[in-house]
């Protein structure tokens, strides 16, 4: 079957060359039942060859606008919509989602949800057999896509239902670029990706065709905004908040976004440090080893070298402070011996894991995808039975990495009052409750349907319920930051110190490698079917040999803390 694309207006080729690929015009939506608009009104235009980073906070609208790009909103998504969308100078309203396939390439927040395929190989192949590629093209695309995202040839024959979490992005990646679009548009790509492929994709969007334009939503920003030409932010009202070329934003409207919990590059808060001492750059930079790059291109003086010392100081104490050790005599609460670990139905990926957690322990497990991390997680907390050695400890509680995975109830409120249901006195559920939900900024929401929500307020829903319920000694945090904003990053690791305190042990299962070296003082290394190392995380993560034996990268932070040991 042959599908009609739709075509440009009927303007001349120069009128058309300059056109905008895309264009929002004062386009405003609503969701039904919602008391207000979940996006706009917004004017935003973007020309051929741009690289854009939407950023926002969570429940800011910025999924709701990716999916009215192609008009899945509001033609699958009920929405009332006002104003409109243009693609390549042509009206959205007047055609089909299903129209633009072959010029937009569109990722989707859970990957889960998109793939349909029973193996890896259907999946990227599926767009390119309905556009009736020959079949040797596809096969070329194929391979060349899996090559792009990292992923090596043996998972084709995979089934998809056998990947871990960030697999199953990296091939949901691969089947988006398989068809080479015009306009690549994707919603938090590296929410589940591992450093070594998160960089993968910075490379992807750094090599993007030159007349390529790209929309990109993350959370996730280091490694992103070095690549990227323009950023656009928008507020908890969905109207636009800034826009223009990165360096520009994060210097100008860094405080604005921090205040409304929005991300900003690390390299932003280093920058701040230095321009309280009068030593910033005349431009922003963008990563913090360019920062101290500019810095020792100064040819810094005494003093200068002084105020220079005090301001990494300043910067390395507020973004990775060292977090409390567990005493070495307390409690065990969960003890792994000779274990051999292996998804439900799937084969044993981690052997010979020896490991004690006890009571105030935050143990970080970082690998890079498909190492093993979320196995080790459920098998700690007995969800899964081990293929060899054996467990020790009480059950523990688990957030999955998905987090609808946890959802049963109608409400918001009613998820809460579920997870709160073994409490003694009943009659303190309902303040129980409304605390939860203010502690989580849930209030707003609690008469919603979880599945209505956006990708961060579900991860928060699912944190909180988790916290609601405080029986289990051992608690379980898998990708705890995946979809998070800055705001909502901050009550994860309110909730983490709260375990520590109650005397609880903790296991994060994360990619994000400066959110570990905050909060874990221990972690363990996973590759080649193995734990690779266990110990301090601080050694470790600066252990480069280590590091690229797993497939990590170092905290952000790390060049920061070798500055400031150069020139102790």
């Amino acid at each position: 079957m042959t599908v009609a694309l739709p075509q440009p207006d009927a303007t001349p080729a120069l009128a058309r060359e300059h056109s905008p690929v895309l264009a929002f015009e004062g386009f405003e939506a609503r969701y039904p039942f919602a008391t207000a608009a979940a996006v706009g009104p917004v004017d935003l235009a973007m020309r051929a060859g741009e690289r854009v980073l939407l950023l926002g906070p969570s429940g800011s609208g910025k999924s709701t606008l990716l999916l009215a790009l192609t008009g899945l909103v509001p033609q699958a998504v009920p929405a009332q919509t006002q104003g409109g969308v243009r693609l390549f100078g042509v009206s959205v309203a007047g055609c089909r989602p299903s129209d633009w396939a072959g010029r937009v390439g569109q990722f989707f927040q859970d990957a889960d949800q998109t793939l349909c395929g029973m193996r890896v190989e259907d999946e990227i192949a599926f767009a390119l057999e309905n556009l009736a590629w020959p079949e040797p093209q596809i096969h070329a695309a194929v391979k060349k896509a899996l090559a792009a995202v990292g992923l090596p040839e043996t998972v084709r024959r995979r089934r998809t239902a056998t990947l871990s979490g960030g697999e199953k992005q990296l091939v949901a990646l691969a089947a988006t670029i398989a068809v080479e679009p015009q306009l690549l548009v994707a919603d938090e790509p590296t929410a589940s990706l591992s450093p070594s492929s998160s960089r993968r994709f910075r490379d992807l969007l750094s090599n993007w065709p030159l007349e390529g334009t790209a929309l990109i939503v993350d959370h996730r920003l280091d490694g992103l905004v070095d690549v990227v030409d323009r950023v656009i932010v928008l507020g908890d009202d969905g109207l636009v908040l800034a826009d223009g070329p990165p360096r520009v934003v994060f210097r100008r409207q860094r405080a604005a976004l921090d205040a409304r919990g929005i991300w900003t590059p690390l390299a932003a808060a280093l920058d701040h440090e230095l321009d309280a001492v009068d030593l910033a750059a005349q431009t922003m930079p963008l990563t913090v080893e360019e920062a101290l790059d500019e810095l020792d291109a100064r040819g810094l003086d005494g003093k200068e070298s002084g105020r220079a010392r005090a301001a990494l100081t300043a910067f390395v104490d507020r973004h990775a402070p060292p977090p409390a050790r567990a005493a070495s005599d307390a409690p065990l609460v969960v003890r792994l011996e000779a274990a051999a670990c292996a998804p439900f139905l799937g084969p044993v990926v981690l052997s010979e894991v020896d490991l004690d957690m006890r009571a105030g322990e935050v143990v970080g497990l970082l690998g890079a995808n498909g190492a093993g991390k979320s196995t080790l997680g459920f098998a700690l907390a007995g969800l899964l039975r081990l293929k060899a050695g054996r467990r020790v400890g009480a059950m523990g509680s688990v957030s999955f990495q998905n987090p609808e995975a946890q959802f049963s109830a109608g409400s918001i409120a009613a998820e809460i009052e579920a997870a709160l249901a073994s409490a003694d006195d009943a009659a303190s559920l309902p303040g129980q409750a409304a605390r939860i939900l203010r502690d989580w900024d849930l209030e707003r929401l609690a008469s919603r349907h979880p599945f209505e929500l956006s990708q961060g307020e579900k991860r928060r829903l699912a944190l909180a319920c988790l916290a609601a319920d405080e029986r289990a000694r051992l608690v379980v945090l898998d990708e705890p930051l995946a979809g998070l904003d800055r705001r909502g990053a901050a009550m994860v690791e309110e909730a983490v110190a709260g375990y520590v305190r109650a005397g609880r042990a903790v296991a994060i299962v994360t990619h994000d490698m400066d959110f570990a070296l905050r909060m874990c003082p221990r972690c363990l290394i996973l590759g080649q079917g193995r734990v690779l190392a266990d110990g301090p995380t601080v050694t470790l993560m600066r252990d480069r040999p280590l590091m690229e034996l797993a497939k990590l990268e170092p905290p952000r932070i790390v060049p920061a803390l070798d500055w400031l040991e150069r020139h102790a």
